[in-house]
């Protein structure tokens, strides 16, 4: 099994090859028919970058949003409110400008990847952020994802979290 370095290098390679646009509407259109996504007030997704699948769209639906902001080695909780600014990180992410929250408010978090594994484990960018955030969240966690990039298996540590759900096109 090649190494997380490899396996990173290639499935964003991947990712321009796919129609992100089409893919990430067919996600957004069956999160909004899932019943978790149904029975959540307090929902966290992350602004996109460049190839991700974009779940911006859900912000017209009638749920409390939020996304995540780097704060040193940790993820802080930011409400989305119309309005409100978000500003380019030094990790080049679109952050939220408004004041952090406790996260136990969070019922569902929609969690980024480069890929995800049928076991529920992710490859992510790198940081460690997410598995940090979600080793002390109670809320569930699904990862939007291609379904080109559920595999059957991925290289994972000791302090990689599984996530609890996927969803793909």
């Amino acid at each position: 099994m090649d190494n997380k370095t490899v396996l990173r290098a290639r499935f964003k390679e991947a990712r321009k090859l796919i129609d992100t646009k089409k893919i990430s509407d067919k996600i957004v259109e069956n999160i909004k028919e899932s019943a978790i996504y149904q029975d959540s007030k307090h929902v966290m997704i992350f602004y996109p970058l460049k190839y991700e699948i974009n779940l911006l769209p859900l912000l017209e639906n009638n749920k409390n949003f939020y996304f995540p902001k780097v704060n040193g080695e940790e993820l802080l909780t930011c409400p989305f409110e119309k309005g409100v600014d978000f500003k380019m990180s030094s990790l080049h992410i679109n952050e939220p400008c408004s004041n952090p929250v406790n996260s136990d408010i969070l019922d569902l978090i929609y969690v980024p990847a480069l890929a995800v594994d049928k076991h529920s484990y992710r490859l992510g960018y790198g940081g460690g952020f997410y598995d940090r955030f979600l080793k002390n969240v109670r809320a569930k966690s699904i990862v939007p994802i291609c379904r080109e990039f559920v595999v059957d298996e991925l290289p994972h540590e000791d302090f990689d979290k599984q996530v609890d759900g996927i969803i793909t096109n």
